[in-house]
Protein backbone atom coordinates (compact mmCIF):
# COMPACT_ATOMS: atom_id res chain seq x y z
CA UNK A 1 0.00 0.00 0.00
CA UNK A 2 1.07 3.61 -0.57
CA UNK A 3 1.02 5.61 2.06
CA UNK A 4 0.87 9.58 2.78
CA UNK A 5 4.35 10.40 1.36
CA UNK A 6 4.91 12.36 -1.57
CA UNK A 7 5.97 10.24 -3.87
CA UNK A 8 2.64 9.58 -5.26
CA UNK A 9 1.78 6.07 -6.42
CA UNK A 10 2.33 5.48 -10.43
CA UNK A 11 2.93 1.74 -10.64
CA UNK A 12 0.64 -1.59 -10.37
CA UNK A 13 1.48 -5.03 -9.27
CA UNK A 14 3.95 -6.62 -11.83
CA UNK A 15 2.59 -8.91 -14.53
CA UNK A 16 -0.89 -6.77 -14.61
CA UNK A 17 -0.05 -5.49 -18.36
CA UNK A 18 0.76 -8.79 -19.51
CA UNK A 19 -1.65 -10.70 -18.26
CA UNK A 20 -4.01 -8.13 -19.97
CA UNK A 21 -2.18 -8.92 -23.60
CA UNK A 22 -2.77 -12.98 -22.68
CA UNK A 23 -6.38 -12.73 -22.85
CA UNK A 24 -6.27 -10.05 -25.88
CA UNK A 25 -4.12 -13.20 -27.15
CA UNK A 26 -6.73 -15.94 -26.25
CA UNK A 27 -9.28 -13.94 -27.60
CA UNK A 28 -7.49 -13.06 -31.31
CA UNK A 29 -7.33 -16.85 -31.09
CA UNK A 30 -10.43 -17.38 -30.53
CA UNK A 31 -12.15 -15.06 -33.39
CA UNK A 32 -9.23 -16.95 -35.41
CA UNK A 33 -11.28 -20.64 -34.62
CA UNK A 34 -14.23 -19.05 -35.43
CA UNK A 35 -13.24 -17.99 -38.45
CA UNK A 36 -11.58 -21.40 -39.49
CA UNK A 37 -14.85 -23.27 -37.99
CA UNK A 38 -17.06 -20.65 -40.22
CA UNK A 39 -14.66 -21.37 -43.51
CA UNK A 40 -14.87 -24.87 -42.61
CA UNK A 41 -18.68 -25.00 -42.86
CA UNK A 42 -18.67 -23.53 -45.98
CA UNK A 43 -16.47 -25.88 -47.10
CA UNK A 44 -18.74 -28.76 -46.04
CA UNK A 45 -21.55 -27.24 -47.92
CA UNK A 46 -19.85 -26.25 -51.15
CA UNK A 47 -18.79 -29.88 -50.89
CA UNK A 48 -22.37 -30.60 -50.60
CA UNK A 49 -23.43 -28.88 -53.29
CA UNK A 50 -20.82 -30.42 -54.78
CA UNK A 51 -22.36 -33.99 -53.88
CA UNK A 52 -25.70 -33.73 -55.07
CA UNK A 53 -25.03 -32.57 -58.16
CA UNK A 54 -22.74 -34.78 -59.05
CA UNK A 55 -25.59 -36.93 -57.88
CA UNK A 56 -27.84 -35.48 -59.85
CA UNK A 57 -25.08 -36.11 -62.95
CA UNK A 58 -24.89 -39.90 -61.92
CA UNK A 59 -28.67 -40.19 -62.17
CA UNK A 60 -29.17 -38.11 -64.95
CA UNK A 61 -26.70 -40.21 -66.58
CA UNK A 62 -28.13 -43.51 -65.76
CA UNK A 63 -31.32 -41.99 -67.18
CA UNK A 64 -29.63 -41.87 -70.50
CA UNK A 65 -28.03 -45.24 -69.97
CA UNK A 66 -31.04 -46.90 -69.81
CA UNK A 67 -32.73 -45.26 -72.47
CA UNK A 68 -30.07 -45.93 -74.66
CA UNK A 69 -30.40 -49.89 -73.37
CA UNK A 70 -34.05 -49.14 -74.61
CA UNK A 71 -33.06 -47.78 -77.78
CA UNK A 72 -30.61 -50.92 -78.01
CA UNK A 73 -33.67 -53.61 -77.59
CA UNK A 74 -35.45 -51.80 -80.48
CA UNK A 75 -32.60 -51.90 -82.45
CA UNK A 76 -32.39 -55.45 -81.66
CA UNK A 77 -35.43 -56.41 -82.25
CA UNK A 78 -35.47 -54.68 -85.56
CA UNK A 79 -32.15 -56.57 -86.20
CA UNK A 80 -33.54 -59.93 -85.71
CA UNK A 81 -36.98 -58.84 -87.33
CA UNK A 82 -35.12 -57.99 -90.49
CA UNK A 83 -32.79 -60.97 -90.81
CA UNK A 84 -36.13 -62.64 -90.33
CA UNK A 85 -37.38 -61.07 -93.52
CA UNK A 86 -33.90 -61.63 -95.25
CA UNK A 87 -34.22 -65.19 -94.65
CA UNK A 88 -37.74 -65.23 -95.95
CA UNK A 89 -36.58 -63.67 -98.92
CA UNK A 90 -33.80 -65.55 -99.13
CA UNK A 91 -36.01 -68.70 -99.20
CA UNK A 92 -38.22 -67.13 -101.93
CA UNK A 93 -35.34 -66.42 -104.27
CA UNK A 94 -34.06 -70.25 -103.50
CA UNK A 95 -37.45 -71.10 -104.92
CA UNK A 96 -37.88 -69.14 -107.72
CA UNK A 97 -34.24 -70.30 -108.95
CA UNK A 98 -35.33 -73.42 -108.50
CA UNK A 99 -38.79 -72.54 -110.33
CA UNK A 100 -36.73 -70.67 -113.04
CA UNK A 101 -34.17 -74.19 -113.16
CA UNK A 102 -36.78 -75.89 -113.84
CA UNK A 103 -38.81 -73.97 -116.31
CA UNK A 104 -35.33 -73.98 -118.05
CA UNK A 105 -35.36 -77.50 -118.28
CA UNK A 106 -38.94 -77.49 -119.34
CA UNK A 107 -38.06 -74.40 -122.09
CA UNK A 108 -34.89 -76.74 -123.26
CA UNK A 109 -37.57 -80.14 -123.57
CA UNK A 110 -39.72 -78.24 -125.74
CA UNK A 111 -36.84 -76.15 -127.88
CA UNK A 112 -36.16 -80.15 -128.22
CA UNK A 113 -39.44 -80.94 -129.10
CA UNK A 114 -39.84 -77.88 -131.48
CA UNK A 115 -36.16 -79.18 -133.14
CA UNK A 116 -38.30 -82.82 -133.88
CA UNK A 117 -41.30 -81.11 -134.63
CA UNK A 118 -39.45 -78.61 -137.48
CA UNK A 119 -37.84 -82.14 -138.47
CA UNK A 120 -40.80 -84.00 -138.37
CA UNK A 121 -42.26 -81.22 -140.62
CA UNK A 122 -39.95 -80.66 -142.86
CA UNK A 123 -39.83 -84.90 -143.28
CA UNK A 124 -43.47 -84.21 -144.26
CA UNK A 125 -43.32 -81.53 -146.14
CA UNK A 126 -40.46 -83.11 -148.43
CA UNK A 127 -42.98 -86.36 -148.28
CA UNK A 128 -45.57 -83.75 -149.53
CA UNK A 129 -43.34 -81.88 -152.18
CA UNK A 130 -42.71 -85.62 -153.26
CA UNK A 131 -46.63 -86.83 -153.28
CA UNK A 132 -46.84 -83.78 -154.91
CA UNK A 133 -44.30 -84.49 -157.73
CA UNK A 134 -45.99 -88.07 -157.47
CA UNK A 135 -49.22 -87.05 -157.96
CA UNK A 136 -48.14 -84.87 -160.83
CA UNK A 137 -46.76 -88.16 -162.49
CA UNK A 138 -49.50 -89.79 -161.91
CA UNK A 139 -52.27 -87.53 -163.21
CA UNK A 140 -49.58 -87.21 -166.38
CA UNK A 141 -49.35 -91.01 -166.94
CA UNK A 142 -52.74 -92.23 -165.51
CA UNK A 143 -56.26 -92.19 -166.59
CA UNK A 144 -58.82 -90.07 -165.36
CA UNK A 145 -59.72 -92.05 -162.02
CA UNK A 146 -56.60 -92.80 -161.39
CA UNK A 147 -55.62 -88.98 -161.21
CA UNK A 148 -57.95 -88.29 -159.13
CA UNK A 149 -57.14 -90.35 -156.35
CA UNK A 150 -53.26 -89.35 -156.61
CA UNK A 151 -54.72 -85.72 -156.46
CA UNK A 152 -56.42 -87.25 -153.28
CA UNK A 153 -53.38 -88.37 -152.01
CA UNK A 154 -51.27 -85.83 -152.10
CA UNK A 155 -53.92 -83.11 -150.90
CA UNK A 156 -54.12 -85.22 -147.60
CA UNK A 157 -49.93 -85.23 -147.57
CA UNK A 158 -49.75 -81.65 -147.96
CA UNK A 159 -52.32 -80.75 -144.92
CA UNK A 160 -50.34 -83.32 -142.58
CA UNK A 161 -47.43 -81.44 -143.55
CA UNK A 162 -49.02 -78.48 -142.65
CA UNK A 163 -50.61 -79.76 -139.59
CA UNK A 164 -46.83 -80.49 -138.75
CA UNK A 165 -45.47 -77.19 -139.20
CA UNK A 166 -48.09 -75.44 -137.25
CA UNK A 167 -47.40 -77.71 -134.11
CA UNK A 168 -43.48 -77.10 -134.85
CA UNK A 169 -44.02 -73.38 -134.55
CA UNK A 170 -46.64 -73.51 -131.42
CA UNK A 171 -43.95 -75.63 -129.66
CA UNK A 172 -40.98 -73.10 -130.24
CA UNK A 173 -43.59 -70.47 -129.81
CA UNK A 174 -43.96 -72.42 -126.01
CA UNK A 175 -40.49 -72.26 -125.59
CA UNK A 176 -39.67 -68.49 -126.85
CA UNK A 177 -42.36 -68.28 -123.42
CA UNK A 178 -40.75 -70.56 -121.51
CA UNK A 179 -37.03 -68.78 -121.43
CA UNK A 180 -38.88 -65.59 -121.04
CA UNK A 181 -40.96 -66.47 -117.80
CA UNK A 182 -37.76 -68.26 -117.15
CA UNK A 183 -35.62 -64.97 -117.24
CA UNK A 184 -38.20 -63.77 -115.75
CA UNK A 185 -38.01 -66.17 -112.37
CA UNK A 186 -34.42 -65.57 -112.59
CA UNK A 187 -34.20 -61.69 -112.62
CA UNK A 188 -36.96 -61.88 -109.25
CA UNK A 189 -34.42 -64.51 -107.42
CA UNK A 190 -31.60 -61.82 -107.95
CA UNK A 191 -33.95 -58.97 -106.81
CA UNK A 192 -34.64 -61.01 -103.99
CA UNK A 193 -31.13 -62.16 -102.84
CA UNK A 194 -30.01 -58.66 -103.50
CA UNK A 195 -32.86 -57.84 -101.33
CA UNK A 196 -32.15 -60.44 -98.62
CA UNK A 197 -28.45 -58.96 -98.44
CA UNK A 198 -29.46 -55.61 -97.46
CA UNK A 199 -31.88 -56.58 -94.88
CA UNK A 200 -28.85 -58.57 -93.34
CA UNK A 201 -26.56 -55.58 -94.05
CA UNK A 202 -28.80 -53.11 -92.16
CA UNK A 203 -29.34 -56.37 -89.43
CA UNK A 204 -25.27 -56.24 -88.89
CA UNK A 205 -25.08 -52.40 -88.61
CA UNK A 206 -28.06 -52.38 -86.46
CA UNK A 207 -26.35 -55.01 -84.08
CA UNK A 208 -23.02 -52.87 -84.43
CA UNK A 209 -24.83 -49.27 -83.29
CA UNK A 210 -26.99 -51.72 -80.46
CA UNK A 211 -23.50 -52.72 -79.41
CA UNK A 212 -21.94 -49.05 -79.44
CA UNK A 213 -24.94 -48.31 -77.00
CA UNK A 214 -24.33 -51.03 -74.75
CA UNK A 215 -21.15 -50.03 -74.29
CA UNK A 216 -21.99 -46.33 -73.90
CA UNK A 217 -24.75 -46.84 -71.53
CA UNK A 218 -22.20 -49.09 -69.17
CA UNK A 219 -19.60 -46.32 -69.67
CA UNK A 220 -22.44 -43.88 -67.90
CA UNK A 221 -23.60 -46.64 -65.60
CA UNK A 222 -19.86 -46.65 -64.47
CA UNK A 223 -19.13 -42.97 -64.56
CA UNK A 224 -22.90 -42.56 -62.54
CA UNK A 225 -21.30 -44.87 -59.84
CA UNK A 226 -17.89 -42.79 -59.68
CA UNK A 227 -20.06 -39.73 -59.40
CA UNK A 228 -22.24 -41.28 -56.42
CA UNK A 229 -18.77 -42.36 -54.74
CA UNK A 230 -17.17 -38.88 -54.75
CA UNK A 231 -20.04 -37.55 -53.64
CA UNK A 232 -20.31 -39.81 -51.28
CA UNK A 233 -16.35 -39.27 -50.36
CA UNK A 234 -17.24 -35.12 -50.30
CA UNK A 235 -20.67 -35.89 -47.83
CA UNK A 236 -18.04 -37.80 -45.60
CA UNK A 237 -15.62 -34.78 -46.09
CA UNK A 238 -18.23 -32.38 -45.00
CA UNK A 239 -19.73 -33.93 -42.19
CA UNK A 240 -15.77 -34.30 -40.70
CA UNK A 241 -15.79 -30.76 -41.51
CA UNK A 242 -18.93 -30.16 -39.58
CA UNK A 243 -17.62 -31.79 -36.70
CA UNK A 244 -14.43 -30.06 -36.53
CA UNK A 245 -16.27 -26.73 -36.88
CA UNK A 246 -18.66 -27.69 -34.14
CA UNK A 247 -15.19 -28.31 -32.02
CA UNK A 248 -13.44 -25.36 -33.43
CA UNK A 249 -16.45 -23.57 -32.38
CA UNK A 250 -16.55 -25.24 -28.63
CA UNK A 251 -12.61 -24.45 -27.89
CA UNK A 252 -13.24 -20.99 -29.15
CA UNK A 253 -15.84 -20.51 -26.59
CA UNK A 254 -13.83 -22.02 -24.48
CA UNK A 255 -11.37 -19.74 -25.44
CA UNK A 256 -13.91 -16.36 -25.33
CA UNK A 257 -14.60 -17.06 -21.57
CA UNK A 258 -11.15 -17.57 -20.87
CA UNK A 259 -10.44 -14.52 -22.18
CA UNK A 260 -13.65 -12.92 -20.43
CA UNK A 261 -11.84 -14.12 -17.03
CA UNK A 262 -8.61 -12.88 -18.11
CA UNK A 263 -9.70 -9.25 -19.00
CA UNK A 264 -12.12 -9.48 -15.91
CA UNK A 265 -8.72 -9.58 -13.72
CA UNK A 266 -6.41 -7.64 -16.24
CA UNK A 267 -9.58 -5.18 -15.68
CA UNK A 268 -9.15 -5.43 -11.82
CA UNK A 269 -5.13 -5.52 -11.83
CA UNK A 270 -5.44 -1.99 -14.51
CA UNK A 271 -7.96 -0.98 -11.62
CA UNK A 272 -5.57 -1.96 -9.12
CA UNK A 273 -2.56 -0.27 -10.95
CA UNK A 274 -3.86 2.95 -12.28
CA UNK A 275 -5.42 3.61 -8.66
CA UNK A 276 -4.25 5.10 -5.78
CA UNK A 277 -4.71 2.13 -3.38
CA UNK A 278 -5.04 4.36 0.13
CA UNK A 279 -7.48 6.88 -1.44
CA UNK A 280 -9.01 5.30 -4.75
CA UNK A 281 -7.82 7.97 -7.12
CA UNK A 282 -6.07 7.77 -10.20
CA UNK A 283 -2.08 7.26 -9.61
CA UNK A 284 -0.17 9.96 -11.56
CA UNK A 285 0.08 8.42 -14.60
CA UNK A 286 -2.84 6.41 -15.18
CA UNK A 287 -4.43 9.79 -14.56
CA UNK A 288 -2.52 11.37 -16.73
CA UNK A 289 -3.57 9.42 -19.62
CA UNK A 290 -6.92 10.19 -19.13
CA UNK A 291 -5.87 13.85 -18.34
CA UNK A 292 -4.97 14.49 -22.19
CA UNK A 293 -8.06 12.09 -23.37
CA UNK A 294 -10.14 14.61 -21.92
CA UNK A 295 -7.78 17.67 -23.13
CA UNK A 296 -8.07 16.66 -26.77
CA UNK A 297 -11.82 16.16 -26.61
CA UNK A 298 -12.46 19.85 -24.62
CA UNK A 299 -10.11 21.14 -27.50
CA UNK A 300 -11.88 19.34 -30.36
CA UNK A 301 -15.56 20.18 -28.77
CA UNK A 302 -14.46 23.76 -27.65
CA UNK A 303 -15.71 23.07 -24.26
CA UNK A 304 -13.91 24.94 -21.30
CA UNK A 305 -11.77 22.86 -19.03
CA UNK A 306 -10.42 23.71 -15.89
CA UNK A 307 -7.58 21.80 -13.57
CA UNK A 308 -7.70 22.36 -9.89
CA UNK A 309 -4.39 21.50 -8.05
CA UNK A 310 -5.37 20.64 -4.33
CA UNK A 311 -2.97 20.62 -2.18
CA UNK A 312 -4.19 18.88 1.45
CA UNK A 313 -3.70 21.48 4.69
CA UNK A 314 -1.76 20.24 7.93
CA UNK A 315 -0.79 16.84 6.81
CA UNK A 316 3.00 16.73 7.90
CA UNK A 317 1.42 18.13 11.21
CA UNK A 318 -1.45 15.52 11.49
CA UNK A 319 1.39 12.68 10.59
CA UNK A 320 3.71 14.04 13.23
CA UNK A 321 1.37 14.65 16.11
CA UNK A 322 -1.08 11.98 15.41
CA UNK A 323 0.84 9.25 13.02
CA UNK A 324 0.37 8.48 9.75
CA UNK A 325 -2.95 6.35 10.52
CA UNK A 326 -4.37 9.50 11.38
CA UNK A 327 -3.19 11.29 8.46
CA UNK A 328 -4.09 8.52 6.22
CA UNK A 329 -7.95 8.83 7.37
CA UNK A 330 -7.29 12.88 6.48
CA UNK A 331 -6.27 11.56 3.22
CA UNK A 332 -9.41 9.66 2.80
CA UNK A 333 -11.65 12.14 3.80
CA UNK A 334 -10.27 14.44 1.17
CA UNK A 335 -10.88 12.24 -1.10
CA UNK A 336 -14.55 11.58 -0.35
CA UNK A 337 -15.46 14.93 -0.15
CA UNK A 338 -13.72 15.80 -3.78
CA UNK A 339 -15.29 12.63 -5.04
CA UNK A 340 -18.83 13.95 -3.39
CA UNK A 341 -18.60 17.53 -4.58
CA UNK A 342 -17.22 17.13 -8.10
CA UNK A 343 -18.98 15.08 -10.60
CA UNK A 344 -18.75 11.68 -11.33
CA UNK A 345 -16.73 12.06 -14.63
CA UNK A 346 -14.42 14.74 -13.24
CA UNK A 347 -10.74 13.23 -12.81
CA UNK A 348 -9.10 12.91 -9.42
CA UNK A 349 -5.54 12.14 -9.55
CA UNK A 350 -3.17 11.73 -6.83
CA UNK A 351 -0.36 13.57 -7.66
CA UNK A 352 2.28 13.47 -4.49
CA UNK A 353 1.97 12.62 -1.28
CA UNK A 354 -0.81 15.44 0.25
CA UNK A 355 -1.62 16.95 -3.56
CA UNK A 356 -4.21 15.97 -5.93
CA UNK A 357 -4.81 17.54 -9.83
CA UNK A 358 -8.59 17.35 -10.53
CA UNK A 359 -9.35 17.83 -14.31
CA UNK A 360 -13.02 19.42 -14.51
CA UNK A 361 -14.37 19.55 -18.01
CA UNK A 362 -17.25 21.65 -19.15
CA UNK A 363 -17.64 24.17 -16.38
CA UNK A 364 -16.03 27.13 -16.58
CA UNK A 365 -13.67 28.78 -13.53
CA UNK A 366 -16.60 30.56 -11.76
CA UNK A 367 -18.56 27.08 -11.58
CA UNK A 368 -15.25 25.17 -10.77
CA UNK A 369 -14.47 28.02 -7.86
CA UNK A 370 -17.93 26.99 -7.02
CA UNK A 371 -17.64 23.39 -6.85
CA UNK A 372 -13.96 23.27 -4.97
CA UNK A 373 -15.26 25.97 -2.11
CA UNK A 374 -18.27 23.22 -1.82
CA UNK A 375 -15.43 20.68 -0.78
CA UNK A 376 -13.87 22.89 1.87
CA UNK A 377 -17.32 23.13 3.33
CA UNK A 378 -17.88 19.28 3.29
CA UNK A 379 -14.57 18.83 5.27
CA UNK A 380 -14.97 21.86 7.38
CA UNK A 381 -18.48 20.38 8.55
CA UNK A 382 -16.59 16.29 9.11
CA UNK A 383 -14.88 16.29 12.36
CA UNK A 384 -10.78 15.65 12.01
CA UNK A 385 -11.01 16.02 8.06
CA UNK A 386 -8.99 19.17 7.51
CA UNK A 387 -9.50 21.45 4.63
CA UNK A 388 -7.88 21.87 1.16
CA UNK A 389 -6.10 24.56 -0.63
CA UNK A 390 -6.62 24.95 -4.04
CA UNK A 391 -5.56 26.74 -7.14
CA UNK A 392 -7.29 26.82 -10.80
CA UNK A 393 -6.11 26.86 -14.06
CA UNK A 394 -7.90 27.23 -17.61
CA UNK A 395 -7.57 24.88 -20.62
CA UNK A 396 -5.90 27.24 -23.67
CA UNK A 397 -5.13 26.47 -27.14
CA UNK A 398 -1.72 24.96 -27.05
CA UNK A 399 -1.33 23.72 -23.61
CA UNK A 400 0.01 20.61 -22.50
CA UNK A 401 -1.13 18.61 -18.93
CA UNK A 402 2.52 19.81 -17.51
CA UNK A 403 1.75 23.75 -18.55
CA UNK A 404 -1.87 23.80 -17.32
CA UNK A 405 -1.45 21.43 -14.12
CA UNK A 406 2.16 23.98 -13.29
CA UNK A 407 -0.31 27.02 -13.82
CA UNK A 408 -2.59 25.54 -11.51
CA UNK A 409 -0.06 24.69 -8.96
CA UNK A 410 1.26 28.53 -9.32
CA UNK A 411 -2.28 29.37 -8.73
CA UNK A 412 -2.11 27.68 -5.11
CA UNK A 413 1.10 29.21 -4.38
CA UNK A 414 -0.69 32.64 -4.89
CA UNK A 415 -4.32 31.47 -2.79
CA UNK A 416 -1.61 30.21 -0.45
CA UNK A 417 0.47 33.56 -0.25
CA UNK A 418 -2.21 35.45 -0.06
CA UNK A 419 -3.93 33.43 2.71
CA UNK A 420 -3.11 35.22 6.35
CA UNK A 421 -0.58 33.82 8.27
CA UNK A 422 -1.48 30.70 10.16
CA UNK A 423 -3.95 29.63 7.98
CA UNK A 424 -2.24 27.16 6.21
Amino acid sequence: MITNDRSGGTSGPPGAHGDGRSGERRDAAGERRDEAGEQRDQAGERRDDAGERRDEAGEQRDHVGERRDQVAEVRDQAATERDVVGTRRDQVASRRDRAGDERDEAADRRDEAAVVRDQVGEQRDHAAEQRDRAAERSEASAGPSSRTDARDHAARARREAASDRRRAGLDRQAGAGERTRSESDRDTASADRGAGAGERSHAGSDRDIALSDRGAARADRGAGAGERTRAEHDRDTALADRGAGASERNQAESDRDTALADRGASARERESSSHDDLTGAYRRRAGFVEFEREMGRALRSGEPLVVAFVDVDGLKAVNDSEGHAAGDRMLQGVTDALRAKLRAHDLVIRYGGDEFVCVISGLDMPAATVRLGLVNAALAAAPGAGSVTVGLARLEPGDTAGALVARADTALYRSRQSRPSGDA
